[in-house]
């Protein structure tokens, strides 16, 4: 007999807010910050024509909880109803399993709040303007994320197809407080934008270096690797701080990392610029970069956070 819940992702719809994923994921950070979040490099297991792939985390302190997250990648998987994601959460006391998780809602959720911490940790605290490359979830997740971090007058958002750049717009227009408006040209996007958020798929620059204006905050959610990435490579030349949500990942790829030689040595973890023990933005000038390649254990965070409200 069951006696735990298994929750869907239209009961996590019914009751997230950007808010509290933000809050959760803060909290995964101070942990990993503190030693306290077991957060090693995902691993996969060869599936025929895909893989299961895993992350798995522990979250030793005031959290006290620990899972996985387990995801296939068979051809297809992006678009069927039957191909779905799995994230258990366990007591960290007494290892009785919690409750379990049957959808996308998880991963998405917490990919935007570690993009909220980025934005909130070092994005200037007046910026005004969103800029966003790319139309799909995890975009959507993301302007979600920063707008409850930062008051922005603005959203804008390109991506190649037009139907859906004005879709995107249409539905976040109704979940964010600032209009968002689809341009049919990424360089007023960039060149705009006090933050720009970067979720797409291109194995090929989205965007011209020369656009970035100074001051700008750079999400990156896409391919990051030396042989295909969505930025353009001579921005981590640019950039006057590099962080990422886990240094254990960047190096656990078996794809090369784009950032190599000493761009890498000044790679920095998210969680240690919150702990004021690595640098950040130092001006207001400063062009900032976050590279999101996804915490290990941030999804047993948010799930802890969730069955609160869900169970």
């Amino acid at each position: 007999m069951t006696t735990f819940p298994i929750v869907t992702d239209g009961e996590v719809y019914d009751a997230y807010d950007y808010a509290g994923v933000v809050d959760a994921m803060y909290r995964a950070f101070e942990e990993h910050a503190a030693g306290t979040l077991e957060a090693p490099a995902r691993w996969s297991v060869d599936a025929g024509e895909g893989a299961l792939v895993f992350t798995a985390g522990a979250a030793t302190g005031p959290v006290n909880a620990f899972g996985f997250r387990v995801y296939e990648t068979f051809p297809g998987a992006d678009s069927s109803a039957e191909n779905t994601q799995l994230v258990a959460v366990y007591d960290g006391s007494t290892g009785a399993l919690e409750g379990l998780f049957v959808g996308h809602a998880i991963g998405l959720l917490r990919t935007g709040g570690i993009g909220g911490v980025a934005v909130d940790c070092l994005a200037r605290e007046d910026a005004r303007t969103l800029g966003v490359l790319g139309s799909g979830p995890q975009a959507r997740s993301q302007v979600g994320a920063a707008c409850a971090v930062r008051d922005f007058d603005r959203v804008t958002v390109y991506s190649p197809t037009e139907a859906n750049r004005e879709s995107f717009a249409e539905t976040v227009s109704g979940e964010v407080e600032p209009p968002v408006e689809a341009l049919e040209d990424p360089e007023p996007v960039v060149s705009g934008a006090d933050v720009l958020i970067c979720a797409t798929n291109s194995e090929t620059p989205v965007f011209d270096l020369e656009w970035l204006s100074p001051g700008t905050h750079v999400n990156s959610l896409g391919p990051k690797f030396a042989d295909g990435c969505e930025l353009p490579p001579d921005l981590f030349d640019r950039a006057d701080a590099v962080a990422t949500d886990s240094l254990a990942q960047v190096d656990g790829y078996a794809r090369k990392f784009v950032a190599d030689g000493e761009n890498r040595e000044r790679m920095v973890d998210l969680a240690d610029v919150l702990a004021d023990s690595a640098p950040g933005r130092a001006s207001a000038d400063a062009v900032t970069l976050f590279c999101s390649v996804g915490l290990a254990g941030t999804e047993v965070v948010l799930g802890e956070h969730l069955l609160e409200t869900v169970a």
